[in-house]
C-alpha cells in the first residue's frame, strides 16, 4: 500500500520535474552570468518569477492530494552604481553572505542570512517581490552584531509566505539587490488539526479509524515527535507497522534526492601545485547539506585560511586546494545525504638540489662582498649560512635575503674587513655547500702628515696626522727611539686619527718625532715625521698688586696675573722670600698667583714683592680697624640715663677701640656740640669724654657720640635728665562758672614738669585793688580743675596757679580779673504768633517762649494788636498772660488784624515778637462736595491722563487733591505734594501695565471734600496697537558676513502691548549660539562668531492680543573658499594640457561670482604664472606650453572674501617634443616648379617689453628658396646652440622663445637668414619690467595686438601657397 502512495506521488513529481527542471536551468543560468558579469549586472525581473511561481502552484494543486503552495528556485543578483567616480576607500554595495532559498513545511520557521559590503555602510531593506504584499506580522529582520550578518525570521510558515522574497542593499554610490524564493508545503497534520476546530452544530457521524494508507498521508508532513501524539488521536493502533513503512518511504525518497552524473576522479600532483575535485550533482533539493572529508577528518573549509575552498558552478561542485604538499596525500570524500563519493590525492615531491655553483669569492676590503645560490624547488627546510662554524645572522653587517619566487637566497657582507676572510658554509636540509672569501688589504695613506710644530717653554705640544684606515698599528719615534711606552707622552687615537701630546715642554723635549704604521696581511711600513722646537719663555705684568688696609683678623689676598700662565714667580717680605710666615699661603692659578692671608696680624704688616721672570711688583700691607664701642657700655648707656641736678656739672665718658684713631664728634638733640667755656670735649687714644658745666634744664635732651674713620663709624645714644623746678601751667585759664556762688576754672599742665613728676596745683586769689595773695586751695596734679566756692557775688577777683614737684614750686600762672556773677538782664523774643479758629468777631493767638530768659524766668506776655495799614498797636490783655495761648473778642467783620508778644522777667519787657500774618476778620468757608465726572484721557507704559469737573455743591474749591494706589495695594498716596489747581493731570512714573486706582477731593479753605473714585482700574499702558515694523534703519537684505566675524540683525517695531518676538532659521526656532535682546520697540539677534552653517533665512515674528506681523532676512556668511579636489592632467594635443578637478563646495553658494584662477610654473623657476582667470567650469586647457619642459599647474578658488589654498599637481608634465615626421608612409611627391627667391622679411621682429618673470615669444615672416638657415643672436654672441633658448622654424615663421625672462636677458636679439642667394638680417630690443612699470606694457598693447593678427594671416597664407 506504502508502495503505491509513493508510486503515485512519484508520478506526480515526474509531471512537475519539467517545468521545476527549467526553473532551476533558468537560476543556474542567472547565477551563472551575475559571477561572471561587470559591476552594473541585471537579472531576470521578479514578476516572471512570480509567475512561474503561481504556474507551478496551480500545477502542484491540480495534481496533488496533499496541497502546497510554492515559489520556483530561484535565486538572482543585481547591481546598479550611481556614482561616476568613486572615491578612494568607498564601494558599492555587494553580497558577501548571500542568500540561498528555503523550502519548509506550513507552520515551520524560515531564516534568511545576508552579510552586505560596502563604504559608506550601507542600509538593508527587505521586500516581497510580489509587491502587493507586505512583510508579515511573524516576520522580523534584525541585524546579528557577531557574524555581522542581516537576517529575516518568517515564524510559524503559512502558504501566504510562498514568494520571492528580495534583500536590497544600499548606499549613496549605488545599491545591491539579492533574490531569492521561499516554498512552502501544506503539513496535512496541521490541515488535520483545522477539521478538528470546525466541529458542526448537527449530530456528529460516528468516527472510524483510519486505514493505514490514509495514516501514512497524515503522517507524511507530521513532525517524527508528533507521530505517536496523532495516531493517538486518529485511533490508529499498529504505531510499529506504521513507523516501519515511513523509514522505507523515506529511505526511497532520499534516494532519489540525489543523482550523480560525473563522479570525482583520482588525481595526481607535483608539489607547490593547486587541485581541484570536481562532480557534477543533480539534487532535489538545493538546499541538502553536503561535506567533505579528508579520510575520516571533516574538513574545516572555513577556517583553512583559503587552504581549502569550496566552489559550485551550476550542478557542478568543486574542492579547490591551494599549494598541495606531502601531508595532502590521501582520500577526499563528499558526502551529500546518504551518497559518498571518493577519490585519491598523490603529491608527488622533487628532490631538492642546487642550481647554481659557488665560486671562490674575491674582494677589495670595504667593499660588499655577495654570495647567491638557487634551489631547484621551494622548501620549508630553513637555509643557514655559516662562516667559521658561526651561524651568520641579519643585522647591520649581514643581508640575508630570500628571491620573491623562494628559490634564491642571498647573503650579503657589508664593509668587508680582513676578519671577514674564511670558508662560508650553505646548508639546506641535507644539502651542504662551501666557498673561501678572500680579501684584499688597501695600502694605508696619510691623509694628513706630521707638521712641524714651534712651542713656548711650558706650553703644550701636539704632533697628529691622519691614515686612511683605523685598523693599523702604530709606532712613536723620537730621534730614532721607540717612545710608544713613555710615560712623558700621551698618545691620543681616535679613528684614523693619532696624536702625541707633550705637556710642560722643556729645552730636552726637542727633536724629530715620527709614527710607523703597519696592517695585517700586508708587509709595508707607513712612516711620516715632523720637528717640535721648544723657545725659552718670558712673561709681562698684565695687573699688578696694590697696597692693601685690612682689619685686624681678617682675610686678605695679594695679586699678581702675569700674561703667561707657565712662568713661575717667588715672593718677598721686606726683602725675606716668604716660606714659613704663619697664616699666608702661596697660590697659583694659570696666570694668576696670590698671597693669601687667613687671618691680618701685626706681624703681617710690612712690604711685599713679587718676582718672575721678565716680572716684579710691590705692594704695602697695613692694619686698619674701623672704630668699635664696646656693647656693654652702648646697653648700659642706654639702660641708666644720665642724670644731674640744675646747676652742676656733667661728665659722659665713653671707651672705644679704633686705628687708627678715628674722628669723634658729638651731638646733642642732633646738633654738634661745640666746644666753650661750658662744653668741654676730652680725647685720647682709646676713649673721650664730653663735659658740661653749669648744667640747666635745657641741657636736658639725647647725646650722641659718633666715631668716623676710613674704615668705619661707631655711634653712641644716651640720654641726659638735667632736674629743676616745673614750668607754669599752660596757657589762659578757662573758666567754666562765674555765678554769685562760685567760681569755677580750668587750665592745663605745664610744658616740663622739670624732671620730675608734678605733685600738685597751688591756686592763689586776691580782690581787686589788693596787692597780697592769699592760698585758695591745692588740688592733686591728676587734676586740672578749681571751683572757688567763697566768693562774694558781684566782687571781682584774680587767680594765680603754681605747679609743685619735688624740686620745688614753678612761676605762677596768672589769670585776668573776673567778677563773681552777673546782672540779670530782659528775655528774648517771643515766636511769630499763629491765628486759629478765626469767625468774624473772635480769634485765637498762640505763641512759644523766648529762647532766653535774660537769666531770670519769665514772669508773663503782652499780646497787642493792630489793624493791617495801621501803625498804632493796642494791648489786648489787661493783666500779664501766664499763658501761651488767648482768645481774642470784640473784632470788626471783615477787618484784618496782625498780632505781636512781648516777653517780662524781673530785669524788665523784652523785644516784640515777629508781626504775625494778617487775619481777616470772618466766618469758615464750607468744604467743596464731591468731583464729577472723573475719567482717563490718555494712557502710556508709564503715565496715566486724567479729566474732571469741579463739584456743584459746597464753596468753590482753591484746588484738587488726587490720590492713586496700585491695585494690590490697600494705603491710597497723593500724586503730587500741593493740590491741583486745574481739572486735569498726567500721573507719571507708573509700572508697565499695571492696575491702578484713582481718586479726586476738592479742597478749599474750608477743608477737604469727598473723595470721587473711578469704578474700575486702569492699566499702565498704551491704547492697543498691532505689531508692524519700522524699516527706517534700513536694514541690507540680504545680508552677506565674513565667516568668524559678529552676525548681528537689528530690527525697531511698534506695537501695544509688548508683543512677544520669537527668531526662526530656515523656519526652525534659533536655539544654538546667538544672543537675543529684546525691548519695546526693537529686537537684536546677535551671533559673536557666525559660521558657514548661520547662512540660511531669518524671521522675526511679533505677537501681541491685537495681530501679529513677521520679517524675512536673508543671511549669508561667506569665508575663503575651501580647495578643490583631484586635479587631474591630460596631454590631449600637443603643447596643451587639460586641467580638470572636483569642484570646490562652495562655488555653488556664492552667488557673488565665485570662480577659479589656473596658474603654472615651470621646473626652472619658482614663480607662479596666472593662465586664466574668472573659469567657472572644473575643467580648462591650457596652451601654449614649450615642448621638452616640465610644468607644474595649480587650481586656486577665489570669491569676494579671497583665495582658499592652492590644489597643485603633484608631478611635473613633460611637454613631448616635435615628433619627426612619418617617413614609412610612402607619398608621391608633388613635382613643383623650380623656383628660388633671396630671403626676405614679410614681417620683420617688433620690440618686446615683457614683465621679470615671464616667458617672451619673438615671431617674424619670411620668405625665401631654398628654405633658409636661420641662427639667432644677443648682440654679437650666438644663441641658437643654447639650450637656454628655445627656437623653431616652419611654414616661414621664425620663433624664439625665451623662457622665465629676467634682468640680464635685456638687450637686442638679430635673427639671421641665409641660403646659397643671399642673407637677411632683422633686429629687435627687449625691455625686461618689473609689475610696477605698467605703464610701458600699456603703451605696447596695441601695436603688439596689431602684429598679431598680421602674422596670423601670413601664416594662413604661407600655409596654402
Amino acid at each position: 500500500m506504502a508502495a503505491e502512495l509513493f508510486q503515485a506521488t512519484g508520478g506526480r513529481m515526474e509531471q512537475m520535474e519539467e517545468p521545476m527542471g527549467q526553473a532551476r536551468q533558468m537560476s543556474e543560468m542567472q547565477m551563472s552570468s551575475s559571477s561572471t558579469s561587470s559591476t552594473f549586472t541585471s537579472s531576470m525581473s521578479s514578476n516572471k518569477l512570480r509567475k512561474v511561481s503561481q504556474r507551478l502552484s496551480r500545477t502542484t494543486d491540480e495534481h496533488s492530494g496533499v496541497q502546497a503552495k510554492t515559489s520556483a528556485v530561484v535565486e538572482s543578483f543585481s547591481q546598479v552604481q550611481k556614482s561616476l567616480h568613486l572615491p578612494e576607500g568607498e564601494s558599492v554595495p555587494d553580497f558577501e553572505v548571500k542568500l540561498r532559498p528555503i523550502t519548509a513545511q506550513e507552520g515551520d520557521n524560515a531564516v534568511f542570512k545576508a552579510k552586505v559590503t560596502g563604504n559608506p555602510q550601507p542600509s538593508v531593506n527587505w521586500e516581497r517581490a510580489s509587491g502587493c504584499r507586505a512583510l508579515s506580522d511573524t516576520t522580523k529582520s534584525f541585524y546579528d552584531n557577531i557574524n555581522n550578518q542581516h537576517i529575516l525570521k518568517i515564524k510559524n510558515l503559512t502558504l501566504e509566505d510562498a514568494d520571492v522574497y528580495k534583500c536590497i542593499a544600499s548606499n549613496k554610490h549605488g545599491e545591491a539587490t539579492y533574490s531569492t524564493s521561499l516554498t512552502v508545503t501544506e503539513n496535512p497534520a496541521l490541515d488535520f488539526k483545522k477539521k478538528l476546530k470546525k466541529r458542526s452544530v448537527e449530530k456528529r457521524e460516528e468516527k472510524r479509524p483510519p486505514t493505514e494508507e490514509e495514516m501514512l498521508k497524515i503522517l507524511a508532513g507530521a513532525d517524527k515527535k508528533d507521530y505517536e501524539r496523532i495516531c493517538a488521536e486518529h485511533g490508529f493502533t499498529d504505531f510499529r507497522g506504521i513507523l516501519k513503512k515511513l523509514k522505507e518511504m523515506k529511505k526511497q525518497v532520499e534516494v532519489e534526492m540525489v543523482r550523480v552524473l560525473k563522479p570525482l576522479e583520482d588525481i595526481t600532483a607535483t608539489a607547490d601545485t593547486n587541485v581541484v575535485f570536481d562532480t557534477i550533482l543533480e539534487l532535489k533539493d538545493p538546499n541538502i547539506k553536503m561535506q567533505w572529508f579528508l579520510g575520516a577528518e571533516l574538513l574545516r573549509v572555513q577556517y583553512s585560511h583559503g587552504k581549502y575552498e569550496v566552489k559550485q558552478m551550476g550542478t557542478k561542485h568543486m574542492l579547490c586546494i591551494s599549494s598541495v604538499s606531502l601531508s595532502d596525500t590521501g582520500t577526499y570524500t563528499l558526502q551529500v545525504a546518504d551518497k559518498r563519493l571518493s577519490a585519491r590525492l598523490t603529491v608527488i615531491d622533487e628532490p631538492l638540489k642546487f642550481l647554481s655553483d659557488l665560486k671562490p669569492k674575491k674582494v677589495t676590503e670595504r667593499q660588499t662582498a655577495t654570495f647567491e645560490i638557487r634551489l631547484s624547488k621551494k622548501t620549508d627546510a630553513p637555509l643557514i649560512w655559516k662562516v667559521k662554524g658561526k651561524e651568520v645572522k641579519r643585522d647591520e653587517k649581514y643581508d640575508v635575503s630570500l628571491s620573491e619566487d623562494g628559490l634564491t637566497y642571498t647573503l650579503k657582507i657589508k664593509d668587508a674587513k680582513v676578519s671577514d676572510t674564511g670558508d662560508y658554509t650553505i646548508s639546506i636540509g641535507d644539502l651542504t655547500a662551501t666557498v673561501p672569501l678572500f680579501i684584499e688589504r688597501i695600502p694605508v695613506e696619510f691623509t694628513s702628515h706630521l707638521k712641524n710644530v714651534c712651542v713656548q717653554e711650558r706650553g703644550t705640544a701636539r704632533l697628529g696626522c691622519e691614515m686612511s684606515s683605523k685598523d693599523v698599528h702604530i709606532r712613536w719615534l723620537k730621534d730614532g727611539c721607540d717612545i710608544t711606552s713613555s710615560r712623558r707622552y700621551v698618545f691620543v687615537r681616535e679613528g684614523k686619527r693619532v696624536e702625541v701630546i707633550v705637556q710642560d715642554c722643556e729645552q730636552t723635549d726637542e727633536g724629530e718625532y715620527s709614527v710607523t704604521c703597519t696592517q695585517d696581511n700586508d708587509a709595508n711600513e707607513y712612516v711620516t715625521s715632523a720637528k717640535l722646537t721648544v723657545d725659552e719663555r718670558f712673561a709681562t705684568l698684565q695687573s699688578s698688586m696694590s697696597d692693601a688696609q685690612c682689619p685686624t683678623g681678617s682675610p686678605a689676598e695679594l695679586c699678581v696675573v702675569l700674561d703667561d700662565e707657565k712662568v713661575d714667580g717667588v715672593w718677598l717680605k721686606d726683602g725675606v722670600e716668604v716660606s714659613e710666615l704663619r697664616g699666608v699661603r702661596v697660590v697659583k692659578q694659570g696666570a694668576v698667583h696670590k698671597l693669601i692671608f687667613s687671618g691680618v696680624t701685626d706681624a703681617h704688616e710690612g712690604k711685599y714683592t713679587f718676582r718672575a721672570k721678565g716680572a716684579e711688583s710691590e705692594a704695602v700691607l697695613t692694619i686698619a680697624d674701623p672704630p668699635e664701642i664696646d656693647s656693654s657700655v652702648l646697653d648700659l648707656l642706654v639702660a641708666r640715663p644720665v642724670t644731674v641736678k640744675a646747676g652742676q656739672t656733667a661728665t659722659i665718658k665713653i671707651p672705644f677701640k679704633g686705628k687708627p684713631p678715628p674722628k669723634i664728634t658729638w651731638y646733642r638733640d642732633g646738633v654738634e656740640v661745640v666746644e666753650d667755656e661750658r662744653n668741654k670735649v676730652e680725647r685720647t687714644a682709646d676713649g673721650t669724654s664730653l663735659v658740661l658745666s653749669r648744667c640747666v634744664r635745657e641741657d636736658s635732651g639725647a647725646i650722641m657720640l659718633r666715631l668716623k674713620s676710613d674704615y668705619g663709624t661707631a655711634v653712641a645714644n644716651l640720654h641726659l635728665n638735667v632736674i629743676d623746678h616745673p614750668k607754669p601751667p599752660q596757657g589762659k585759664v578757662e573758666f567754666l562758672e562765674l555765678s554769685g556762688n562760685i567760681v569755677k576754672m580750668k587750665w592745663k599742665a605745664p610744658r616740663d614738669n622739670g624732671g620730675k613728676q608734678v605733685t600738685s596745683f597751688v591756686i592763689e586769689r586776691r580782690a581787686a585793688g589788693k596787692k597780697s595773695w592769699t592760698r585758695a586751695g591745692e588740688v592733686d596734679s591728676s587734676t586740672i580743675i578749681f571751683s572757688d566756692d567763697k566768693v562774694e557775688e558781684g566782687r571781682v577777683y584774680q587767680y594765680r596757679i603754681r605747679a609743685v614737684n619735688a624740686e620745688g614750686m614753678s612761676d605762677p600762672l596768672e589769670t585776668e580779673e573776673v567778677r563773681a556773677g552777673e546782672p540779670v538782664e530782659p528775655p528774648g523774643t517771643a515766636s511769630q504768633p499763629q491765628v486759629s479758629n478765626i469767625t468774624k468777631d473772635t480769634m485765637t493767638v498762640s505763641w512759644t517762649p523766648p529762647a532766653q530768659d535774660g537769666g531770670a524766668p519769665v514772669l508773663g506776655y503782652v499780646l497787642e494788636r493792630r489793624k493791617k495799614g495801621s501803625n498804632m498797636w493796642l494791648q489786648v490783655n489787661n493783666e500779664m498772660l501766664t499763658d501761651t495761648k488767648f482768645l481774642v473778642e470784640g473784632l470788626v467783620d471783615g477787618v484784618e488784624y496782625e498780632f505781636r508778644v512781648t516777653s517780662v522777667n524781673r530785669a524788665g519787657a523784652g523785644g516784640a515778637s515777629p508781626i504775625s500774618n494778617a487775619v481777616l476778620a470772618k466766618d469758615p468757608t464750607r468744604a467743596p462736595g464731591l468731583v464729577r465726572n472723573l475719567r482717563v484721557s490718555d494712557s502710556a507704559n508709564s503715565s496715566i491722563s486724567l479729566r474732571w469737573s469741579p463739584p456743584e455743591q459746597g464753596d468753590e474749591p482753591s484746588g484738587y487733591i488726587l490720590e492713586v494706589r496700585p491695585e494690590d495695594v490697600k494705603e491710597w498716596a497723593k500724586a503730587t505734594k500741593i493740590p491741583i489747581a486745574v481739572t486735569a493731570f498726567n500721573v507719571g512714573g507708573l509700572q508697565e501695565r499695571r492696575k491702578y486706582h484713582f481718586r479726586v477731593r476738592a479742597v478749599n479753605e474750608g477743608g477737604v471734600g469727598e473723595p470721587t473714585e473711578l469704578l474700575e482700574g486702569v492699566l499702565a499702558m498704551p491704547p492697543p496697537v498691532a505689531p508692524r515694523f519700522d524699516l527706517q534703519g534700513k536694514l541690507k537684505n540680504p545680508v552677506v558676513v565674513r565667516a568668524g566675524s559678529a552676525l548681528g540683525l537689528h530690527l525697531g517695531f511698534t506695537a501695544s502691548p509688548t508683543p512677544v518676538v520669537t527668531w526662526f532659521k530656515d523656519d526652525i526656532i534659533t536655539a544654538g549660539r546667538e544672543v537675543i535682546t529684546k525691548s519695546r520697540t526693537h529686537s537684536q539677534f546677535l551671533i559673536p562668531t557666525s559660521q558657514r552653517s548661520d547662512s540660511g533665512v531669518y524671521r522675526v515674528h511679533l505677537k501681541n492680543d491685537n495681530g501679529e506681523a513677521h520679517y524675512d532676512v536673508t543671511v549669508r556668511v561667506t569665508d575663503f573658499p575651501r580647495p578643490p579636489k583631484n586635479l587631474a592632467l591630460e596631454e590631449e594635443v600637443p603643447s596643451t594640457v587639460t586641467l580638470q578637478w572636483d569642484h570646490t563646495p562652495d562655488l555653488a553658494d556664492d552667488n557673488e561670482g565665485a570662480h577659479y584662477i589656473i596658474l603654472k610654473r615651470d621646473t626652472s623657476t619658482a614663480s607662479w604664472f596666472t593662465v586664466a582667470e574668472r573659469v567657472f567650469s572644473n575643467k580648462y586647457t591650457v596652451t601654449g606650453l614649450l615642448p621638452g619642459r616640465k610644468y607644474y599647474f595649480r587650481v586656486v578658488a577665489r570669491n569676494s572674501i579671497g583665495d582658499s589654498e592652492p590644489l597643485d599637481s603633484r608631478e611635473p608634465v613633460i611637454m613631448a617634443k616635435e615628433k619627426e615626421c612619418i617617413r614609412s608612409l610612402c607619398l608621391k611627391e608633388y613635382a613643383s616648379k623650380p623656383r628660388q627667391v633671396k630671403p626676405t622679411f614679410l614681417l620683420p621682429l617688433k620690440d618686446h617689453a615683457v614683465r621679470r618673470g615671464h616667458d617672451c615669444t619673438m615671431s617674424c615672416a619670411y620668405q625665401g628658396m631654398p628654405t633658409p638657415r636661420a641662427c639667432w643672436y644677443k648682440g654679437e654672441s650666438k644663441i641658437s646652440d643654447s639650450h637656454r633658448f628655445w627656437h623653431s622654424t616652419a611654414n616661414g615663421v621664425c620663433t624664439l622663445v625665451i623662457p622665465t625672462c629676467g634682468a640680464e636677458n635685456s638687450g637686442e636679439y638679430t635673427l639671421v637668414l641665409e641660403n646659397p642667394l643671399g642673407t637677411a638680417k632683422c633686429s629687435c630690443n627687449l625691455v625686461i619690467f618689473d609689475k610696477d612699470d605698467m605703464s610701458l606694457l600699456e603703451s605696447l598693447t596695441k601695436q603688439a595686438y596689431k602684429e598679431k593678427l598680421i602674422l596670423q594671416e601670413v601664416c594662413f597664407n604661407r600655409r596654402h601657397d
